[in-house]
């Protein structure tokens, strides 16, 4: 049997993918089981996977379209038995994936926007569940085999390798932060669609850090992030002029990972590094609330505590669902509706994790 499992929407979505695989592989010890992907660091994340046998990665929608076609005519070729387009996928791009690798049997989730075409690209469906997190839905796929979980427990896997777990340690001790308390942070968000505009006020992460300089000046605060964030760090360093406030130079996802494993606590917004921080099982994982929050993406598999936004309101879906469009609002707002989560309720809930 040949398995292709379809994960074509954003990095942490790739981690919403992996305890999927690994009950596959239970299920199917036998099986060819690999994976396609849209993004490098999606690839990254899955690297020294044991239960993949390849991990494929292309980008059709924003890269070389002849590089993509070839991919994916090479993937055609495989004749697998079964693709799998796990969730969150709502766009018809990623089932268009799968109808043209077309393998006999195309498993997905139904969306508020999918229609008669959709069932038709991917024929195996069911409905996506509001109510569970997207953990849960893509397990709920199984089903469609016929088969069951059978793994006591689930979490997100990703494999580090003992040279990213030195290389760590190795920045703690030249920074001298062994054996101080860590706070990791990520100031940034998704950069499709109008994500980056549930990101928290770069002002309050300036005045976050002063008040944290000046009650903690024992915290190390460690900034991560990639070129999205790098005119945020140069403010956040120029305001803070050193002391307790470090930016690690990660070259992926994987080192960064390894370096949040030695986090005390980390502190975020809904994003990949959010569920990196829970794959390293975080002791103190702190979340502020953005309109894109809501059941399916929540930290999973590890304890965290969600700062609430007053101006969301359990309005949640009324933001944001998975149905292709944007976060609804202005961009004025939506800035507006992030401002409204307080310093001193993220302060307090730090104080209280680390």
């Amino acid at each position: 049997m040949k398995i292709l499992v379809i994960s074509f929407a954003g990095n942490g979505d790739t981690l919403f993918a992996t305890p999927l695989i690994h009950e596959l592989r239970t299920n199917f010890p036998d099986a060819t089981i690999d994976a396609l992907v849209r993004w490098p660091a999606a690839k990254g994340l899955l690297d020294g996977n044991p239960h993949l046998n390849n991990i494929h990665q292309t980008d059709p929608l924003s890269g070389s379209k002849i590089e993509s076609l070839a991919l994916l005519t090479k993937l055609r070729r495989q004749r697998y038995d079964i693709s799998i387009n796990t969730h969150p996928q709502s766009r018809r791009h990623y089932r268009l994936l799968a109808k043209f690798i077309n393998a006999p049997a195309r498993l997905g989730h139904e969306y508020e926007c999918s229609g008669a075409l959709d069932r038709w690209l991917t024929n195996r469906t069911i409905l996506q569940d509001y109510t569970r997190h997207c953990v849960e839905n893509n397990l709920s796929l199984l089903s469609l085999l016929k088969v069951k979980t059978l793994l006591p427990q689930h979490r997100y896997d990703v494999f580090l390798t003992d040279a990213e777990h030195a290389w760590a340690a190795d920045f703690l001790a030249e920074q001298k932060i062994s054996g101080r308390p860590r706070l990791g942070v990520h100031v940034g968000s998704g950069g499709t669609k109008n994500l980056a505009l549930r990101r928290w006020p770069l002002e309050h992460y300036l005045e976050l850090v002063r008040r944290l300089h000046e009650t903690r000046p024992e915290l190390a605060i460690l900034f991560f992030g990639g070129p999205d964030e790098q005119a945020d760090h140069e403010k956040i360093q120029q305001a803070a002029g050193g002391g307790n406030v470090f930016f690690p130079k990660t070259k992926n996802l994987r080192q960064a990972a390894a370096l949040i494993k030695k986090c005390d606590a980390f502190l975020s917004v809904d994003t990949v590094l959010m569920h990196v921080a829970a794959a390293m099982n975080v002791r103190g994982q702190v979340v502020i609330e953005t309109p894109t929050w809501n059941k399916p993406i929540e930290p999973y598999g590890n304890p965290f505590v969600l700062v609430k936004n007053p101006a969301v309101a359990g309005r949640n879906l009324e933001f944001y669902r998975y149905d292709g469009r944007d976060i609804q609002g202005s961009a004025e707002d939506l800035r507006r509706v992030m401002t409204s989560v307080t310093v001193d309720n993220v302060l307090a809930t730090i104080n209280r994790q680390v």
